[in-house]
């Protein structure tokens, strides 16, 4: 393994697999790519890749392993990359590509059409690429790469359409899953989301130019002004004569993923027109009228915990203190740690403030319970550090299926909720009391005042109720039970 992708310490958080940026109209769009990047680098941080356009040199590319302020902050390499239109991506490695070391994974993707290349970046999965490479194969396409996005630029190179926006809508309507996609040609800049809507796009003005970017944050950093969120279903072309919207693909609703509420989006940034910060400090006040206790602080375990910390300690009156703090510049400093150094584990990432917590009665909260082996070290840290009690409240309901749409998450043999009752996990952990928001407290937090529709539900929480509005064939077809089937 590369040490780039290498983490040794197991932080239990389920990981994004990428974010996406793409300007046109701006001058030196590599520049304004990768600082956006840079803003969505917590949607990805083992590689990222930046592709532009020029008349006078045509497509220029760079791909990279590690940070985007590792990677595309030089002169050297950012004058590489000239042009007034250009993508990018950063990423984790996705359910197809897991593991793998290959810089030919790293998006954005290219490909040389009869009517001139374009260029894809590609936020979600794709959960039927299985199927639809093998018979790309069977049919002669030679594949560069494992990831599941390739499998789109193979499809434009088969359709007939006389544009490259609509043989990327051909080749997206052969394809199931989760997308959203910033793709570019030589003078386009095209945004696409999947009917469902399941991963973020949103539309920004810059100046005379315009932005695509998973997040509103991205718009933040670079001075541009949010527009709208890009529509499920819709396929936006920006050109020189602006901004054409089509809906390609049959509406059916959105289905936004709500993890992207509870964790992956920056709190800075703004959902469906509610801020994310919001919504997760109220996540905390609804936890804190569900499950109530008496104790003496209420502390957040770092950074994903804290506006749901804040809401806990409103709503219930119990005093809010940063009783855990985060050692911000660990970062992958610790490449091949000895046995010794490994076995420290979230230690070397966060440390108890022990003047505060000594003698107290304890409420933690954080945003998810994954495998349970950082709970179990973060418990033991506070205990060791003098509380008198600890109890845990999670700012989701238990995760107790994965998810195929584009979020790393381990099998659900692994989830400690598919293995547990919520009073077993409390006594595998070892706290005096463990509780989870309910899934119709979540719903309340993000808006939805009568909350989960079992008929209709509003968001995607196949990871909390296993219900999934895209089946993954490719899984089912390789043995994974759906829950209806159980």
């Amino acid at each position: 393994m590369q040490p780039w992708l290498s983490d040794p310490f197991d932080d239990d958080k389920l990981k994004e697999e990428c974010g996406v940026f793409g300007t046109i109209g701006v001058t030196d769009a590599a520049n304004f790519v990768a600082l956006g990047l840079h803003a969505l680098q917590h949607r990805g941080q083992e590689a990222g890749g930046i592709i532009t356009y020029a008349p006078e040199s045509g497509f220029n590319s760079a791909h990279r392993f590690g940070l985007v302020r590792d990677s595309f902050t030089s002169t050297k390499v950012m004058e590489t990359l000239p042009g007034t239109i250009g993508i990018g991506h950063v990423r984790y490695s996705t359910a197809g590509t897991k593991g793998s070391t290959s810089i030919r994974d790293v998006q954005p993707f290219f490909g040389e059409f009869a009517m001139g290349g374009a260029a894809i970046a590609h936020n979600g999965n794709i959960t039927n690429a299985g199927t639809v490479r093998r018979e790309l194969i069977e049919r002669g396409s030679i594949f560069q790469s494992s990831s599941d996005s390739e499998c789109i630029i193979h499809l434009m190179a088969r359709s007939y359409q006389t544009t490259i926006a609509e043989r990327l809508k051909d080749a997206l309507r052969r394809v199931e899953g989760a997308f959203s996609i910033v793709a570019m040609t030589r003078t386009k800049l095209i945004g696409v989301r999947d009917p469902l809507g399941v991963r973020p796009l949103v539309l920004g003005r810059l100046g005379e130019g315009w932005v695509l970017a998973s997040e509103t944050c991205a718009l933040d950093i670079i001075g541009a002004e949010f527009v709208r969120e890009i529509e499920p279903g819709e396929m936006v072309v920006i050109g020189a004569e602006g901004v054409t919207s089509t809906h390609p693909f049959q509406s059916r609703g959105s289905r936004f993923c709500i993890f992207e509420q509870v964790y992956f989006s920056r709190p800075d940034s703004s959902l469906g027109g509610r801020s994310v910060y919001e919504t997760r400090r109220q996540i905390g006040v609804e936890l804190a009228r569900e499950a109530p206790v008496e104790a003496d602080l209420v502390c957040p375990v770092p950074d994903s915990g804290t506006p749901a910390a804040i809401g806990y300690s409103q709503e219930s009156g119990i005093p809010y203190a940063m009783g855990i703090v985060r050692n911000q510049y660990m970062g992958r400093t610790f490449i091949e740690p000895s046995e010794q150094i490994r076995n420290m584990g979230v230690r070397l990432k966060l440390n108890v403030n022990r003047a505060l917590v000594a003698g107290k009665r304890v409420v933690l909260v954080d945003d998810s319970v994954v495998r349970g082996t950082t709970s179990l070290k973060i418990k033991q840290m506070i205990l060791e550090a003098g509380a008198s009690e600890v109890h845990f409240r999670i700012a989701s309901p238990p995760t107790m299926w994965p998810c195929f749409y584009g979020v790393d998450t381990p099998e659900r043999s692994k989830l400690l909720a598919a293995r547990m009752t919520e009073e077993e996990m409390r006594d595998y952990i070892g706290v005096e009391s463990l509780k989870f928001v309910s899934l119709d407290g979540l719903y309340r937090a993000a808006g939805e005042a009568e909350g989960r529709s079992n008929s209709c539900p509003q968001f995607c929480d196949a990871c909390f109720s296993g219900e999934y509005p895209i089946v993954p064939s490719d899984m089912v077809k390789r043995g994974f039970t759906l829950k209806a089937a159980e």
